[in-house]
C-alpha cells in the first residue's frame, strides 16, 4: 500500500472512531464519484478571468517518463484504433485514428491535433490564473485521465479554439453527450468553475442525454 492510500485509511478510520471530523476525511478522497448531472450541479460559478493570460504559461508536450515520446504521441500511441509504427524520436507511420467530435476515420499522425479538452484559455479563466507554472504544466500534459486530452481532426479543434460549450459543440449529434461528459469530468478534476452562460448550456445539453456515472480522479 502506497503513503498516500495509507494515509486516507488513516484519516477514514479516526473519522469512524470520532476522532476527526468526517468533512475532513472526505477531503482527502482523491476521487470525487457523482453523475454528470450531480458533478454539473456542484460546479462553482464564477465570472471568467482572462486578464494576463499567455499560452506559454502553460508549458506542455513534454516527455514525462523520458522515454522519447512527448505528451501528444502518448495521447496518439494510446488512442489508436489501429496501431501506427514507431520510429526513431517517437516517430509515428501509418496508424489510424477515430476523431469523435466529427465521427471521421483518420489515416496518419499528420491530420490529427491533440485537443486540451478544456482549452488552456479557458482552463486559465477558470482558475487556472491562480496556480503554479507546475500546476499549469501538469494541467496541459494530463495522461493521468484520459478524457483530459482526446485526438481530434485538426480542422474541429480549430474551429473548436478556446470556445466553451455555450459558443460551440462537436458537429457530429451522437458525439455531444460524450463531450458533455468529457468537459464536465475535467472542470470537475481540475476544481474550475464555470461561468453562467456556460453552466446552462450544460444543463441543457445533458437533459437530452443518459445521465452517465463517473468517478473522477482529482489533481
Amino acid at each position: 500500500m502506497t503513503l498516500k492510500k495509507t494515509l486516507i485509511c488513516m484519516l477514514a478510520a479516526m473519522a469512524l472512531a470520532g476522532g476527526l471530523p468526517v468533512a475532513a476525511a472526505q477531503a482527502h478522497d482523491p476521487t470525487r464519484m457523482g453523475s454528470v448531472r450531480e458533478l454539473i450541479a456542484e460546479l462553482p460559478v464564477a465570472g471568467e478571468v482572462r486578464t494576463g493570460y499567455e499560452r506559454s504559461k502553460f508549458r506542455h508536450w513534454i516527455d514525462a517518463d523520458k522515454d522519447g515520446c512527448n505528451t501528444r504521441m502518448e495521447v496518439l500511441k494510446d488512442e489508436a484504433i489501429e496501431a501506427p509504427t514507431q520510429g526513431v524520436n517517437c516517430t509515428l507511420s501509418d496508424g489510424q485514428w477515430f476523431s469523435y467530435y466529427d465521427d471521421a476515420l483518420v489515416s496518419g499522425a499528420s491530420g490529427l491535433d491533440i485537443d486540451h479538452m478544456v482549452p488552456l484559455a479557458e482552463s486559465w479563466d477558470s482558475g487556472a490564473y491562480d496556480w503554479t507554472p507546475e500546476r499549469r504544466q501538469a494541467y496541459a500534459n494530463d495522461l493521468g485521465w484520459s478524457r483530459s486530452l482526446v485526438a481530434v481532426t485538426a480542422r474541429t479543434n480549430r474551429q473548436k479554439a478556446d470556445q466553451d460549450p455555450s459558443t460551440w459543440m462537436p458537429p457530429a449529434a451522437d458525439a455531444q453527450c460524450h463531450y458533455v461528459a468529457d468537459w464536465v469530468s475535467v472542470k470537475t478534476r481540475w476544481q474550475l468553475s464555470v461561468d453562467p452562460a456556460e453552466l446552462q448550456a450544460l444543463q441543457q445539453a445533458v437533459a437530452e442525454c443518459p445521465d452517465e456515472e463517473l468517478t473522477v480522479p482529482l489533481a
